[in-house]
């Protein structure tokens, strides 16, 4: 492979690698909507006073490379927020978080060999320092009237 063919696809496979791990999906159970920007979706721990009706199953994961807690926390929000909106839902009935699989480790091989009439070793040492991601799920929900946004508190 010629080496600017490679690099293109390292290039392309480093970040195939990076979307796989902002994986967002849903599954509908009602009828979607037009889009609306995520700042209009409200996130709901209970149901909403006045009912609503389900659009979606939604399942969000905080990414690949999201470290610390409160970060997690923020992005699983934000895509649950941004999944909902692409369905025309203005809201989302959080329904938990669930972490990954720890997946930090270090690895060592090595080898020996013999060819040509020479010999050789290597060893290599791999280390993995990708962050346990957090999952989320949550139901894409449509409520009839929300209750005004409150504003944030004026600054002093």
């Amino acid at each position: 492979m010629h080496p600017n063919r490679f690099s293109r696809f390292l290039w392309l496979a480093g970040a195939l690698l990076v979307l796989a791990g902002c994986a967002s999906s849903h599954t509908l159970t009602g009828n979607p909507r037009p889009a609306i920007d995520p700042a209009e979706v409200r996130l709901y721990f209970g149901p909403p006073a006045g009912g609503y009706e389900e659009i979606a199953r939604l399942n969000v994961s905080s990414g690949a490379f999201t470290y610390g807690e409160q970060n997690k926390a923020n992005a699983i929000e934000a895509r649950l927020r941004r999944e909902a909106a692409r369905l025309g839902a203005n809201g989302v009935l959080f329904q938990g978080t669930a972490d990954g699989y720890g997946n930090s480790g270090v690895s060592v091989g090595g080898g020996v060999g013999r060819g040509g009439g020479r010999s050789f070793s290597s060893v290599g040492v791999g280390v993995n320092i990708s962050p346990t991601q957090k999952y989320a799920n949550g139901i894409a929900i449509h409520v009839p009237n929300p209750p005004p946004l409150q504003a944030p508190p004026p600054q002093e």
